[in-house]
């Protein structure tokens, strides 16, 4: 009989919110593939638990070698437990190479739920939570940052991100530029954590607020885009959005071609704002 694996969450922060599970699981797997061993060592530590089992390093510099000989311990019978540092597997984490071989080889796959940053945010945040989307971490470039960001700029479900403390400015900044200054948003730091903080505000507010500086695990939640109609976009956001597309590096014409197909309006509308636009600023 082939083996199983199971996902176990871990703590985003505070210890104590181990699932009750983990533990058992900690002390019976005949395998335990961990992001970090170091911090794996901590949380038994800290749980009271000694590992039963062999305890191997996937991370995302050896994950595409270490899955076969993982797969092989499944196929082979033996009960392998995968751990990130926080959170659960898969989620901005490893773990999905290794769920793929193990359903392409029919082997179970389970897990022991624990604690989310993405959910734990999404609820703090005062934001609507009953449609959302999940965007993980941007590029660190800033061109294939801002691209990425306009491909959902017409998103009406919440948007949840995670970043890393020193680009946070950058990329609320962004955030500002295509979704609008004054689109609501909440930063969730050290969630779980002794100096837990939830900052909610426009993203203008939110921008000014990071460039002084932010530490910790970072969560940003995002209202999604307000529904409306044509008539609601005025010139002056029409030839906003086509700039922000043109200093991305988008010709012109595509720019245009673009915002006229979000906004549903014909292109030549689009078109006229921009060369009147041209033409007060000259």
């Amino acid at each position: 009989m082939t083996g199983t694996l199971v996902l176990a969450g871990t703590p985003i922060g505070d210890v104590a919110d181990a699932p009750p599970r983990l533990s058992k699981e900690l002390a019976e797997a005949d395998v335990i593939a961990a992001e970090d061993t170091r911090r794996l060592r901590r949380l038994t530590q800290a749980l009271g638990v000694t590992p039963g089992g062999r305890v191997v390093s996937y991370f995302e510099g050896n994950e595409s070698a270490r899955t076969p000989e993982l797969v092989e311990e499944l196929r082979g019978g033996a009960r392998v437990l995968l751990v990130t540092d926080a959170g659960m597997p898969s989620v901005s984490d490893p773990g999905y190479r290794l769920v793929a071989a193990a359903v392409e080889h029919d082997i179970k796959v389970t897990a022991v739920p624990g604690p989310s940053a993405v959910l734990t945010a999404l609820a703090l945040s005062g934001l609507p939570v009953d449609r959302f989307c999940f965007e993980g971490f941007l590029p660190r470039k800033g061109g294939e940052r801002l691209s990425r960001l306009r491909e959902v700029a017409g998103e009406r479900r919440t948007l949840v991100y995670f970043e890393a403390p020193h680009r946070l400015d950058d990329t609320l900044a962004a955030m500002a530029d295509v979704f609008g200054a004054d689109r609501r948003a909440a930063v969730c730091r050290e969630l779980t954590k002794t100096y837990e903080e939830v900052k909610r505000g426009p993203l203008g507010d939110l921008a000014a607020w990071a460039a002084e500086g932010v530490r910790g695990e970072i969560t940003v939640v995002v209202e999604g885009a307000p529904e409306s109609g044509p008539e609601e976009l005025d010139a002056g956001e029409l030839v906003r959005r086509v700039r922000i597309r043109e200093d991305a590096g988008e010709r012109r014409k595509e720019a245009i071609a673009a915002v006229a197909a979000e906004a549903g309006l014909p292109k030549r509308v689009v078109f006229d704002a921009v060369v009147a636009s041209k033409r007060s600023a000259g």
